[in-house]
């Protein structure tokens, strides 16, 4: 099979963006507005041999990709913001017990049921901090049909890297968009694949002696190597412990493996003049809007615009260098969730505003263009 165009909505690209990384397991149950991910996903994964499982909801789901992940297979499952809710727990058993695998998160308005089919950027935080205790987060938001399928197929190779599960932070707009796009087939992805771990099978340890904290290749459960996969605080070799030296190390270790990959992790793209008179700071659907303001120029201004392709681990450095003294504007659909981040890095006496709504509507380019001109002019 050769790459192909193709007319496809943001959900099929992300089913198409998961079997070019090789992902061969699909659990979920289905959701608006993801609920076309799982309709894709149970017509293209048995007919390349994977296999897909209908859960009877969606606790049961994320304990099923954990599982199938261990026994070897790259999983995924695909929900909304009250699913999402629901998989916590099971995200921080594939945390603590490092497995790799990948959650979408379509977003649309809450809280609870809230507006079911509207979009929303309303689970950023969700996403960076919803399971419980200390952890770090992996996190990418597509805001095209084009970076469905990009950013799925980076986000299982994230996960096999760094042996954590990934989250792609889509929306319902950018979910249910139709975009021409090229479709590299599977076969011709070159994904990361999962490597034999190359140590003594009598002497597994959960991760390398390197510097980086990464843990080794995971074996599957049933191969000659003895794995342990823990959800309790455990030392090396996967037995729980209550050591707190012990804990502390592994606790950091999990955090930092992360964190100090955030240059390794971060993508993102700065569009528009080199010396502008503001800057948007945007992702998801909303960037699209925001870069309509680029091309405008709104009352004149120089309109440059970030956008945040991944958002955790957050490139706190590179935000910093790249603004310098420029306003800043982020527009969110919710009520601030991303911009206390940005105000967070840049302090509290940077000329930083939001623009957010919440009430399942799309932040229009001639809305955001007269707050602009408003607080800048």
């Amino acid at each position: 099979m050769s790459d192909k165009r193709t007319f496809v909505q943001g959900n099929e690209a992300v089913v198409e963006g998961a079997l070019a990384a090789g992902a061969s397991f699909f659990a979920g149950y289905p959701i608006t507005p993801s609920s076309e991910i799982a309709e894709m996903a149970a017509r293209r994964l048995p007919a390349i041999g994977g296999v897909y499982m209908q859960m009877e909801d969606e606790l049961a789901s994320m304990a099923a990709i954990v599982g199938a992940s261990l026994a070897g297979a790259k999983s995924f499952t695909a929900t909304s913001g009250p699913g999402l809710s629901l998989m916590l727990e099971n995200l921080g058993v594939a945390i603590m017990a490092e497995v790799p695998c990948v959650i979408v998160d379509v977003q649309r308005s809450g809280p609870s049921t809230g507006l079911a089919t509207k979009p929303a950027q309303a689970d950023v935080m969700m996403a960076r901090w919803g399971s419980h205790g200390d952890h770090s987060a992996i996190v990418l938001a597509p805001s095209s049909v084009k970076e469905c399928f990009d950013l799925t197929r980076r986000a299982f190779d994230l996960a096999e890297e760094y042996r954590h599960p990934v989250l792609v932070l889509s929306d319902a707009i950018v979910g249910h968009m139709r975009e021409d796009i090229l479709l590299v087939p599977p076969e011709d992805s070159n994904p990361i694949t999962r490597r034999d771990p190359g140590v003594d099978p009598r002497d597994f340890r959960m991760h390398s002696d390197g510097d980086d904290g990464l843990p080794i290749p995971l074996p599957p459960f049933g191969s000659e190597y003895l794995v342990r996969a823990n959800s309790s605080a455990h030392d090396d070799t996967g037995y729980p412990s209550a050591d707190p030296g012990q804990a502390r190390k592994t606790i950091r270790r999990l955090h930092d493996k992360v964190e100090n990959a955030v240059h390794r992790i971060a993508d993102y793209e700065v569009i528009g003049p080199e010396d502008p008179d503001v800057i948007l700071v945007a992702y998801g659907a909303t960037a699209r809007t925001a870069e309509q303001l680029v091309i405008d120029s709104p009352g004149g201004l120089r309109v440059a615009l970030l956008k945040l392709r991944s958002l955790w681990p957050f490139p706190a450095d590179a935000v910093r260098e790249l603004v310098g003294e420029t306003p800043v504007i982020v527009p969110e659909m919710n009520l601030g969730q991303m911009v206390r981040e940005v105000e967070r890095i840049l302090g509290p006496h940077y000329p930083c505003y939001a623009y957010n709504r919440s009430d399942g509507q799309a932040i229009h380019p001639d809305e955001l263009a007269e707050f602009m001109v408003e607080v800048i002019s």
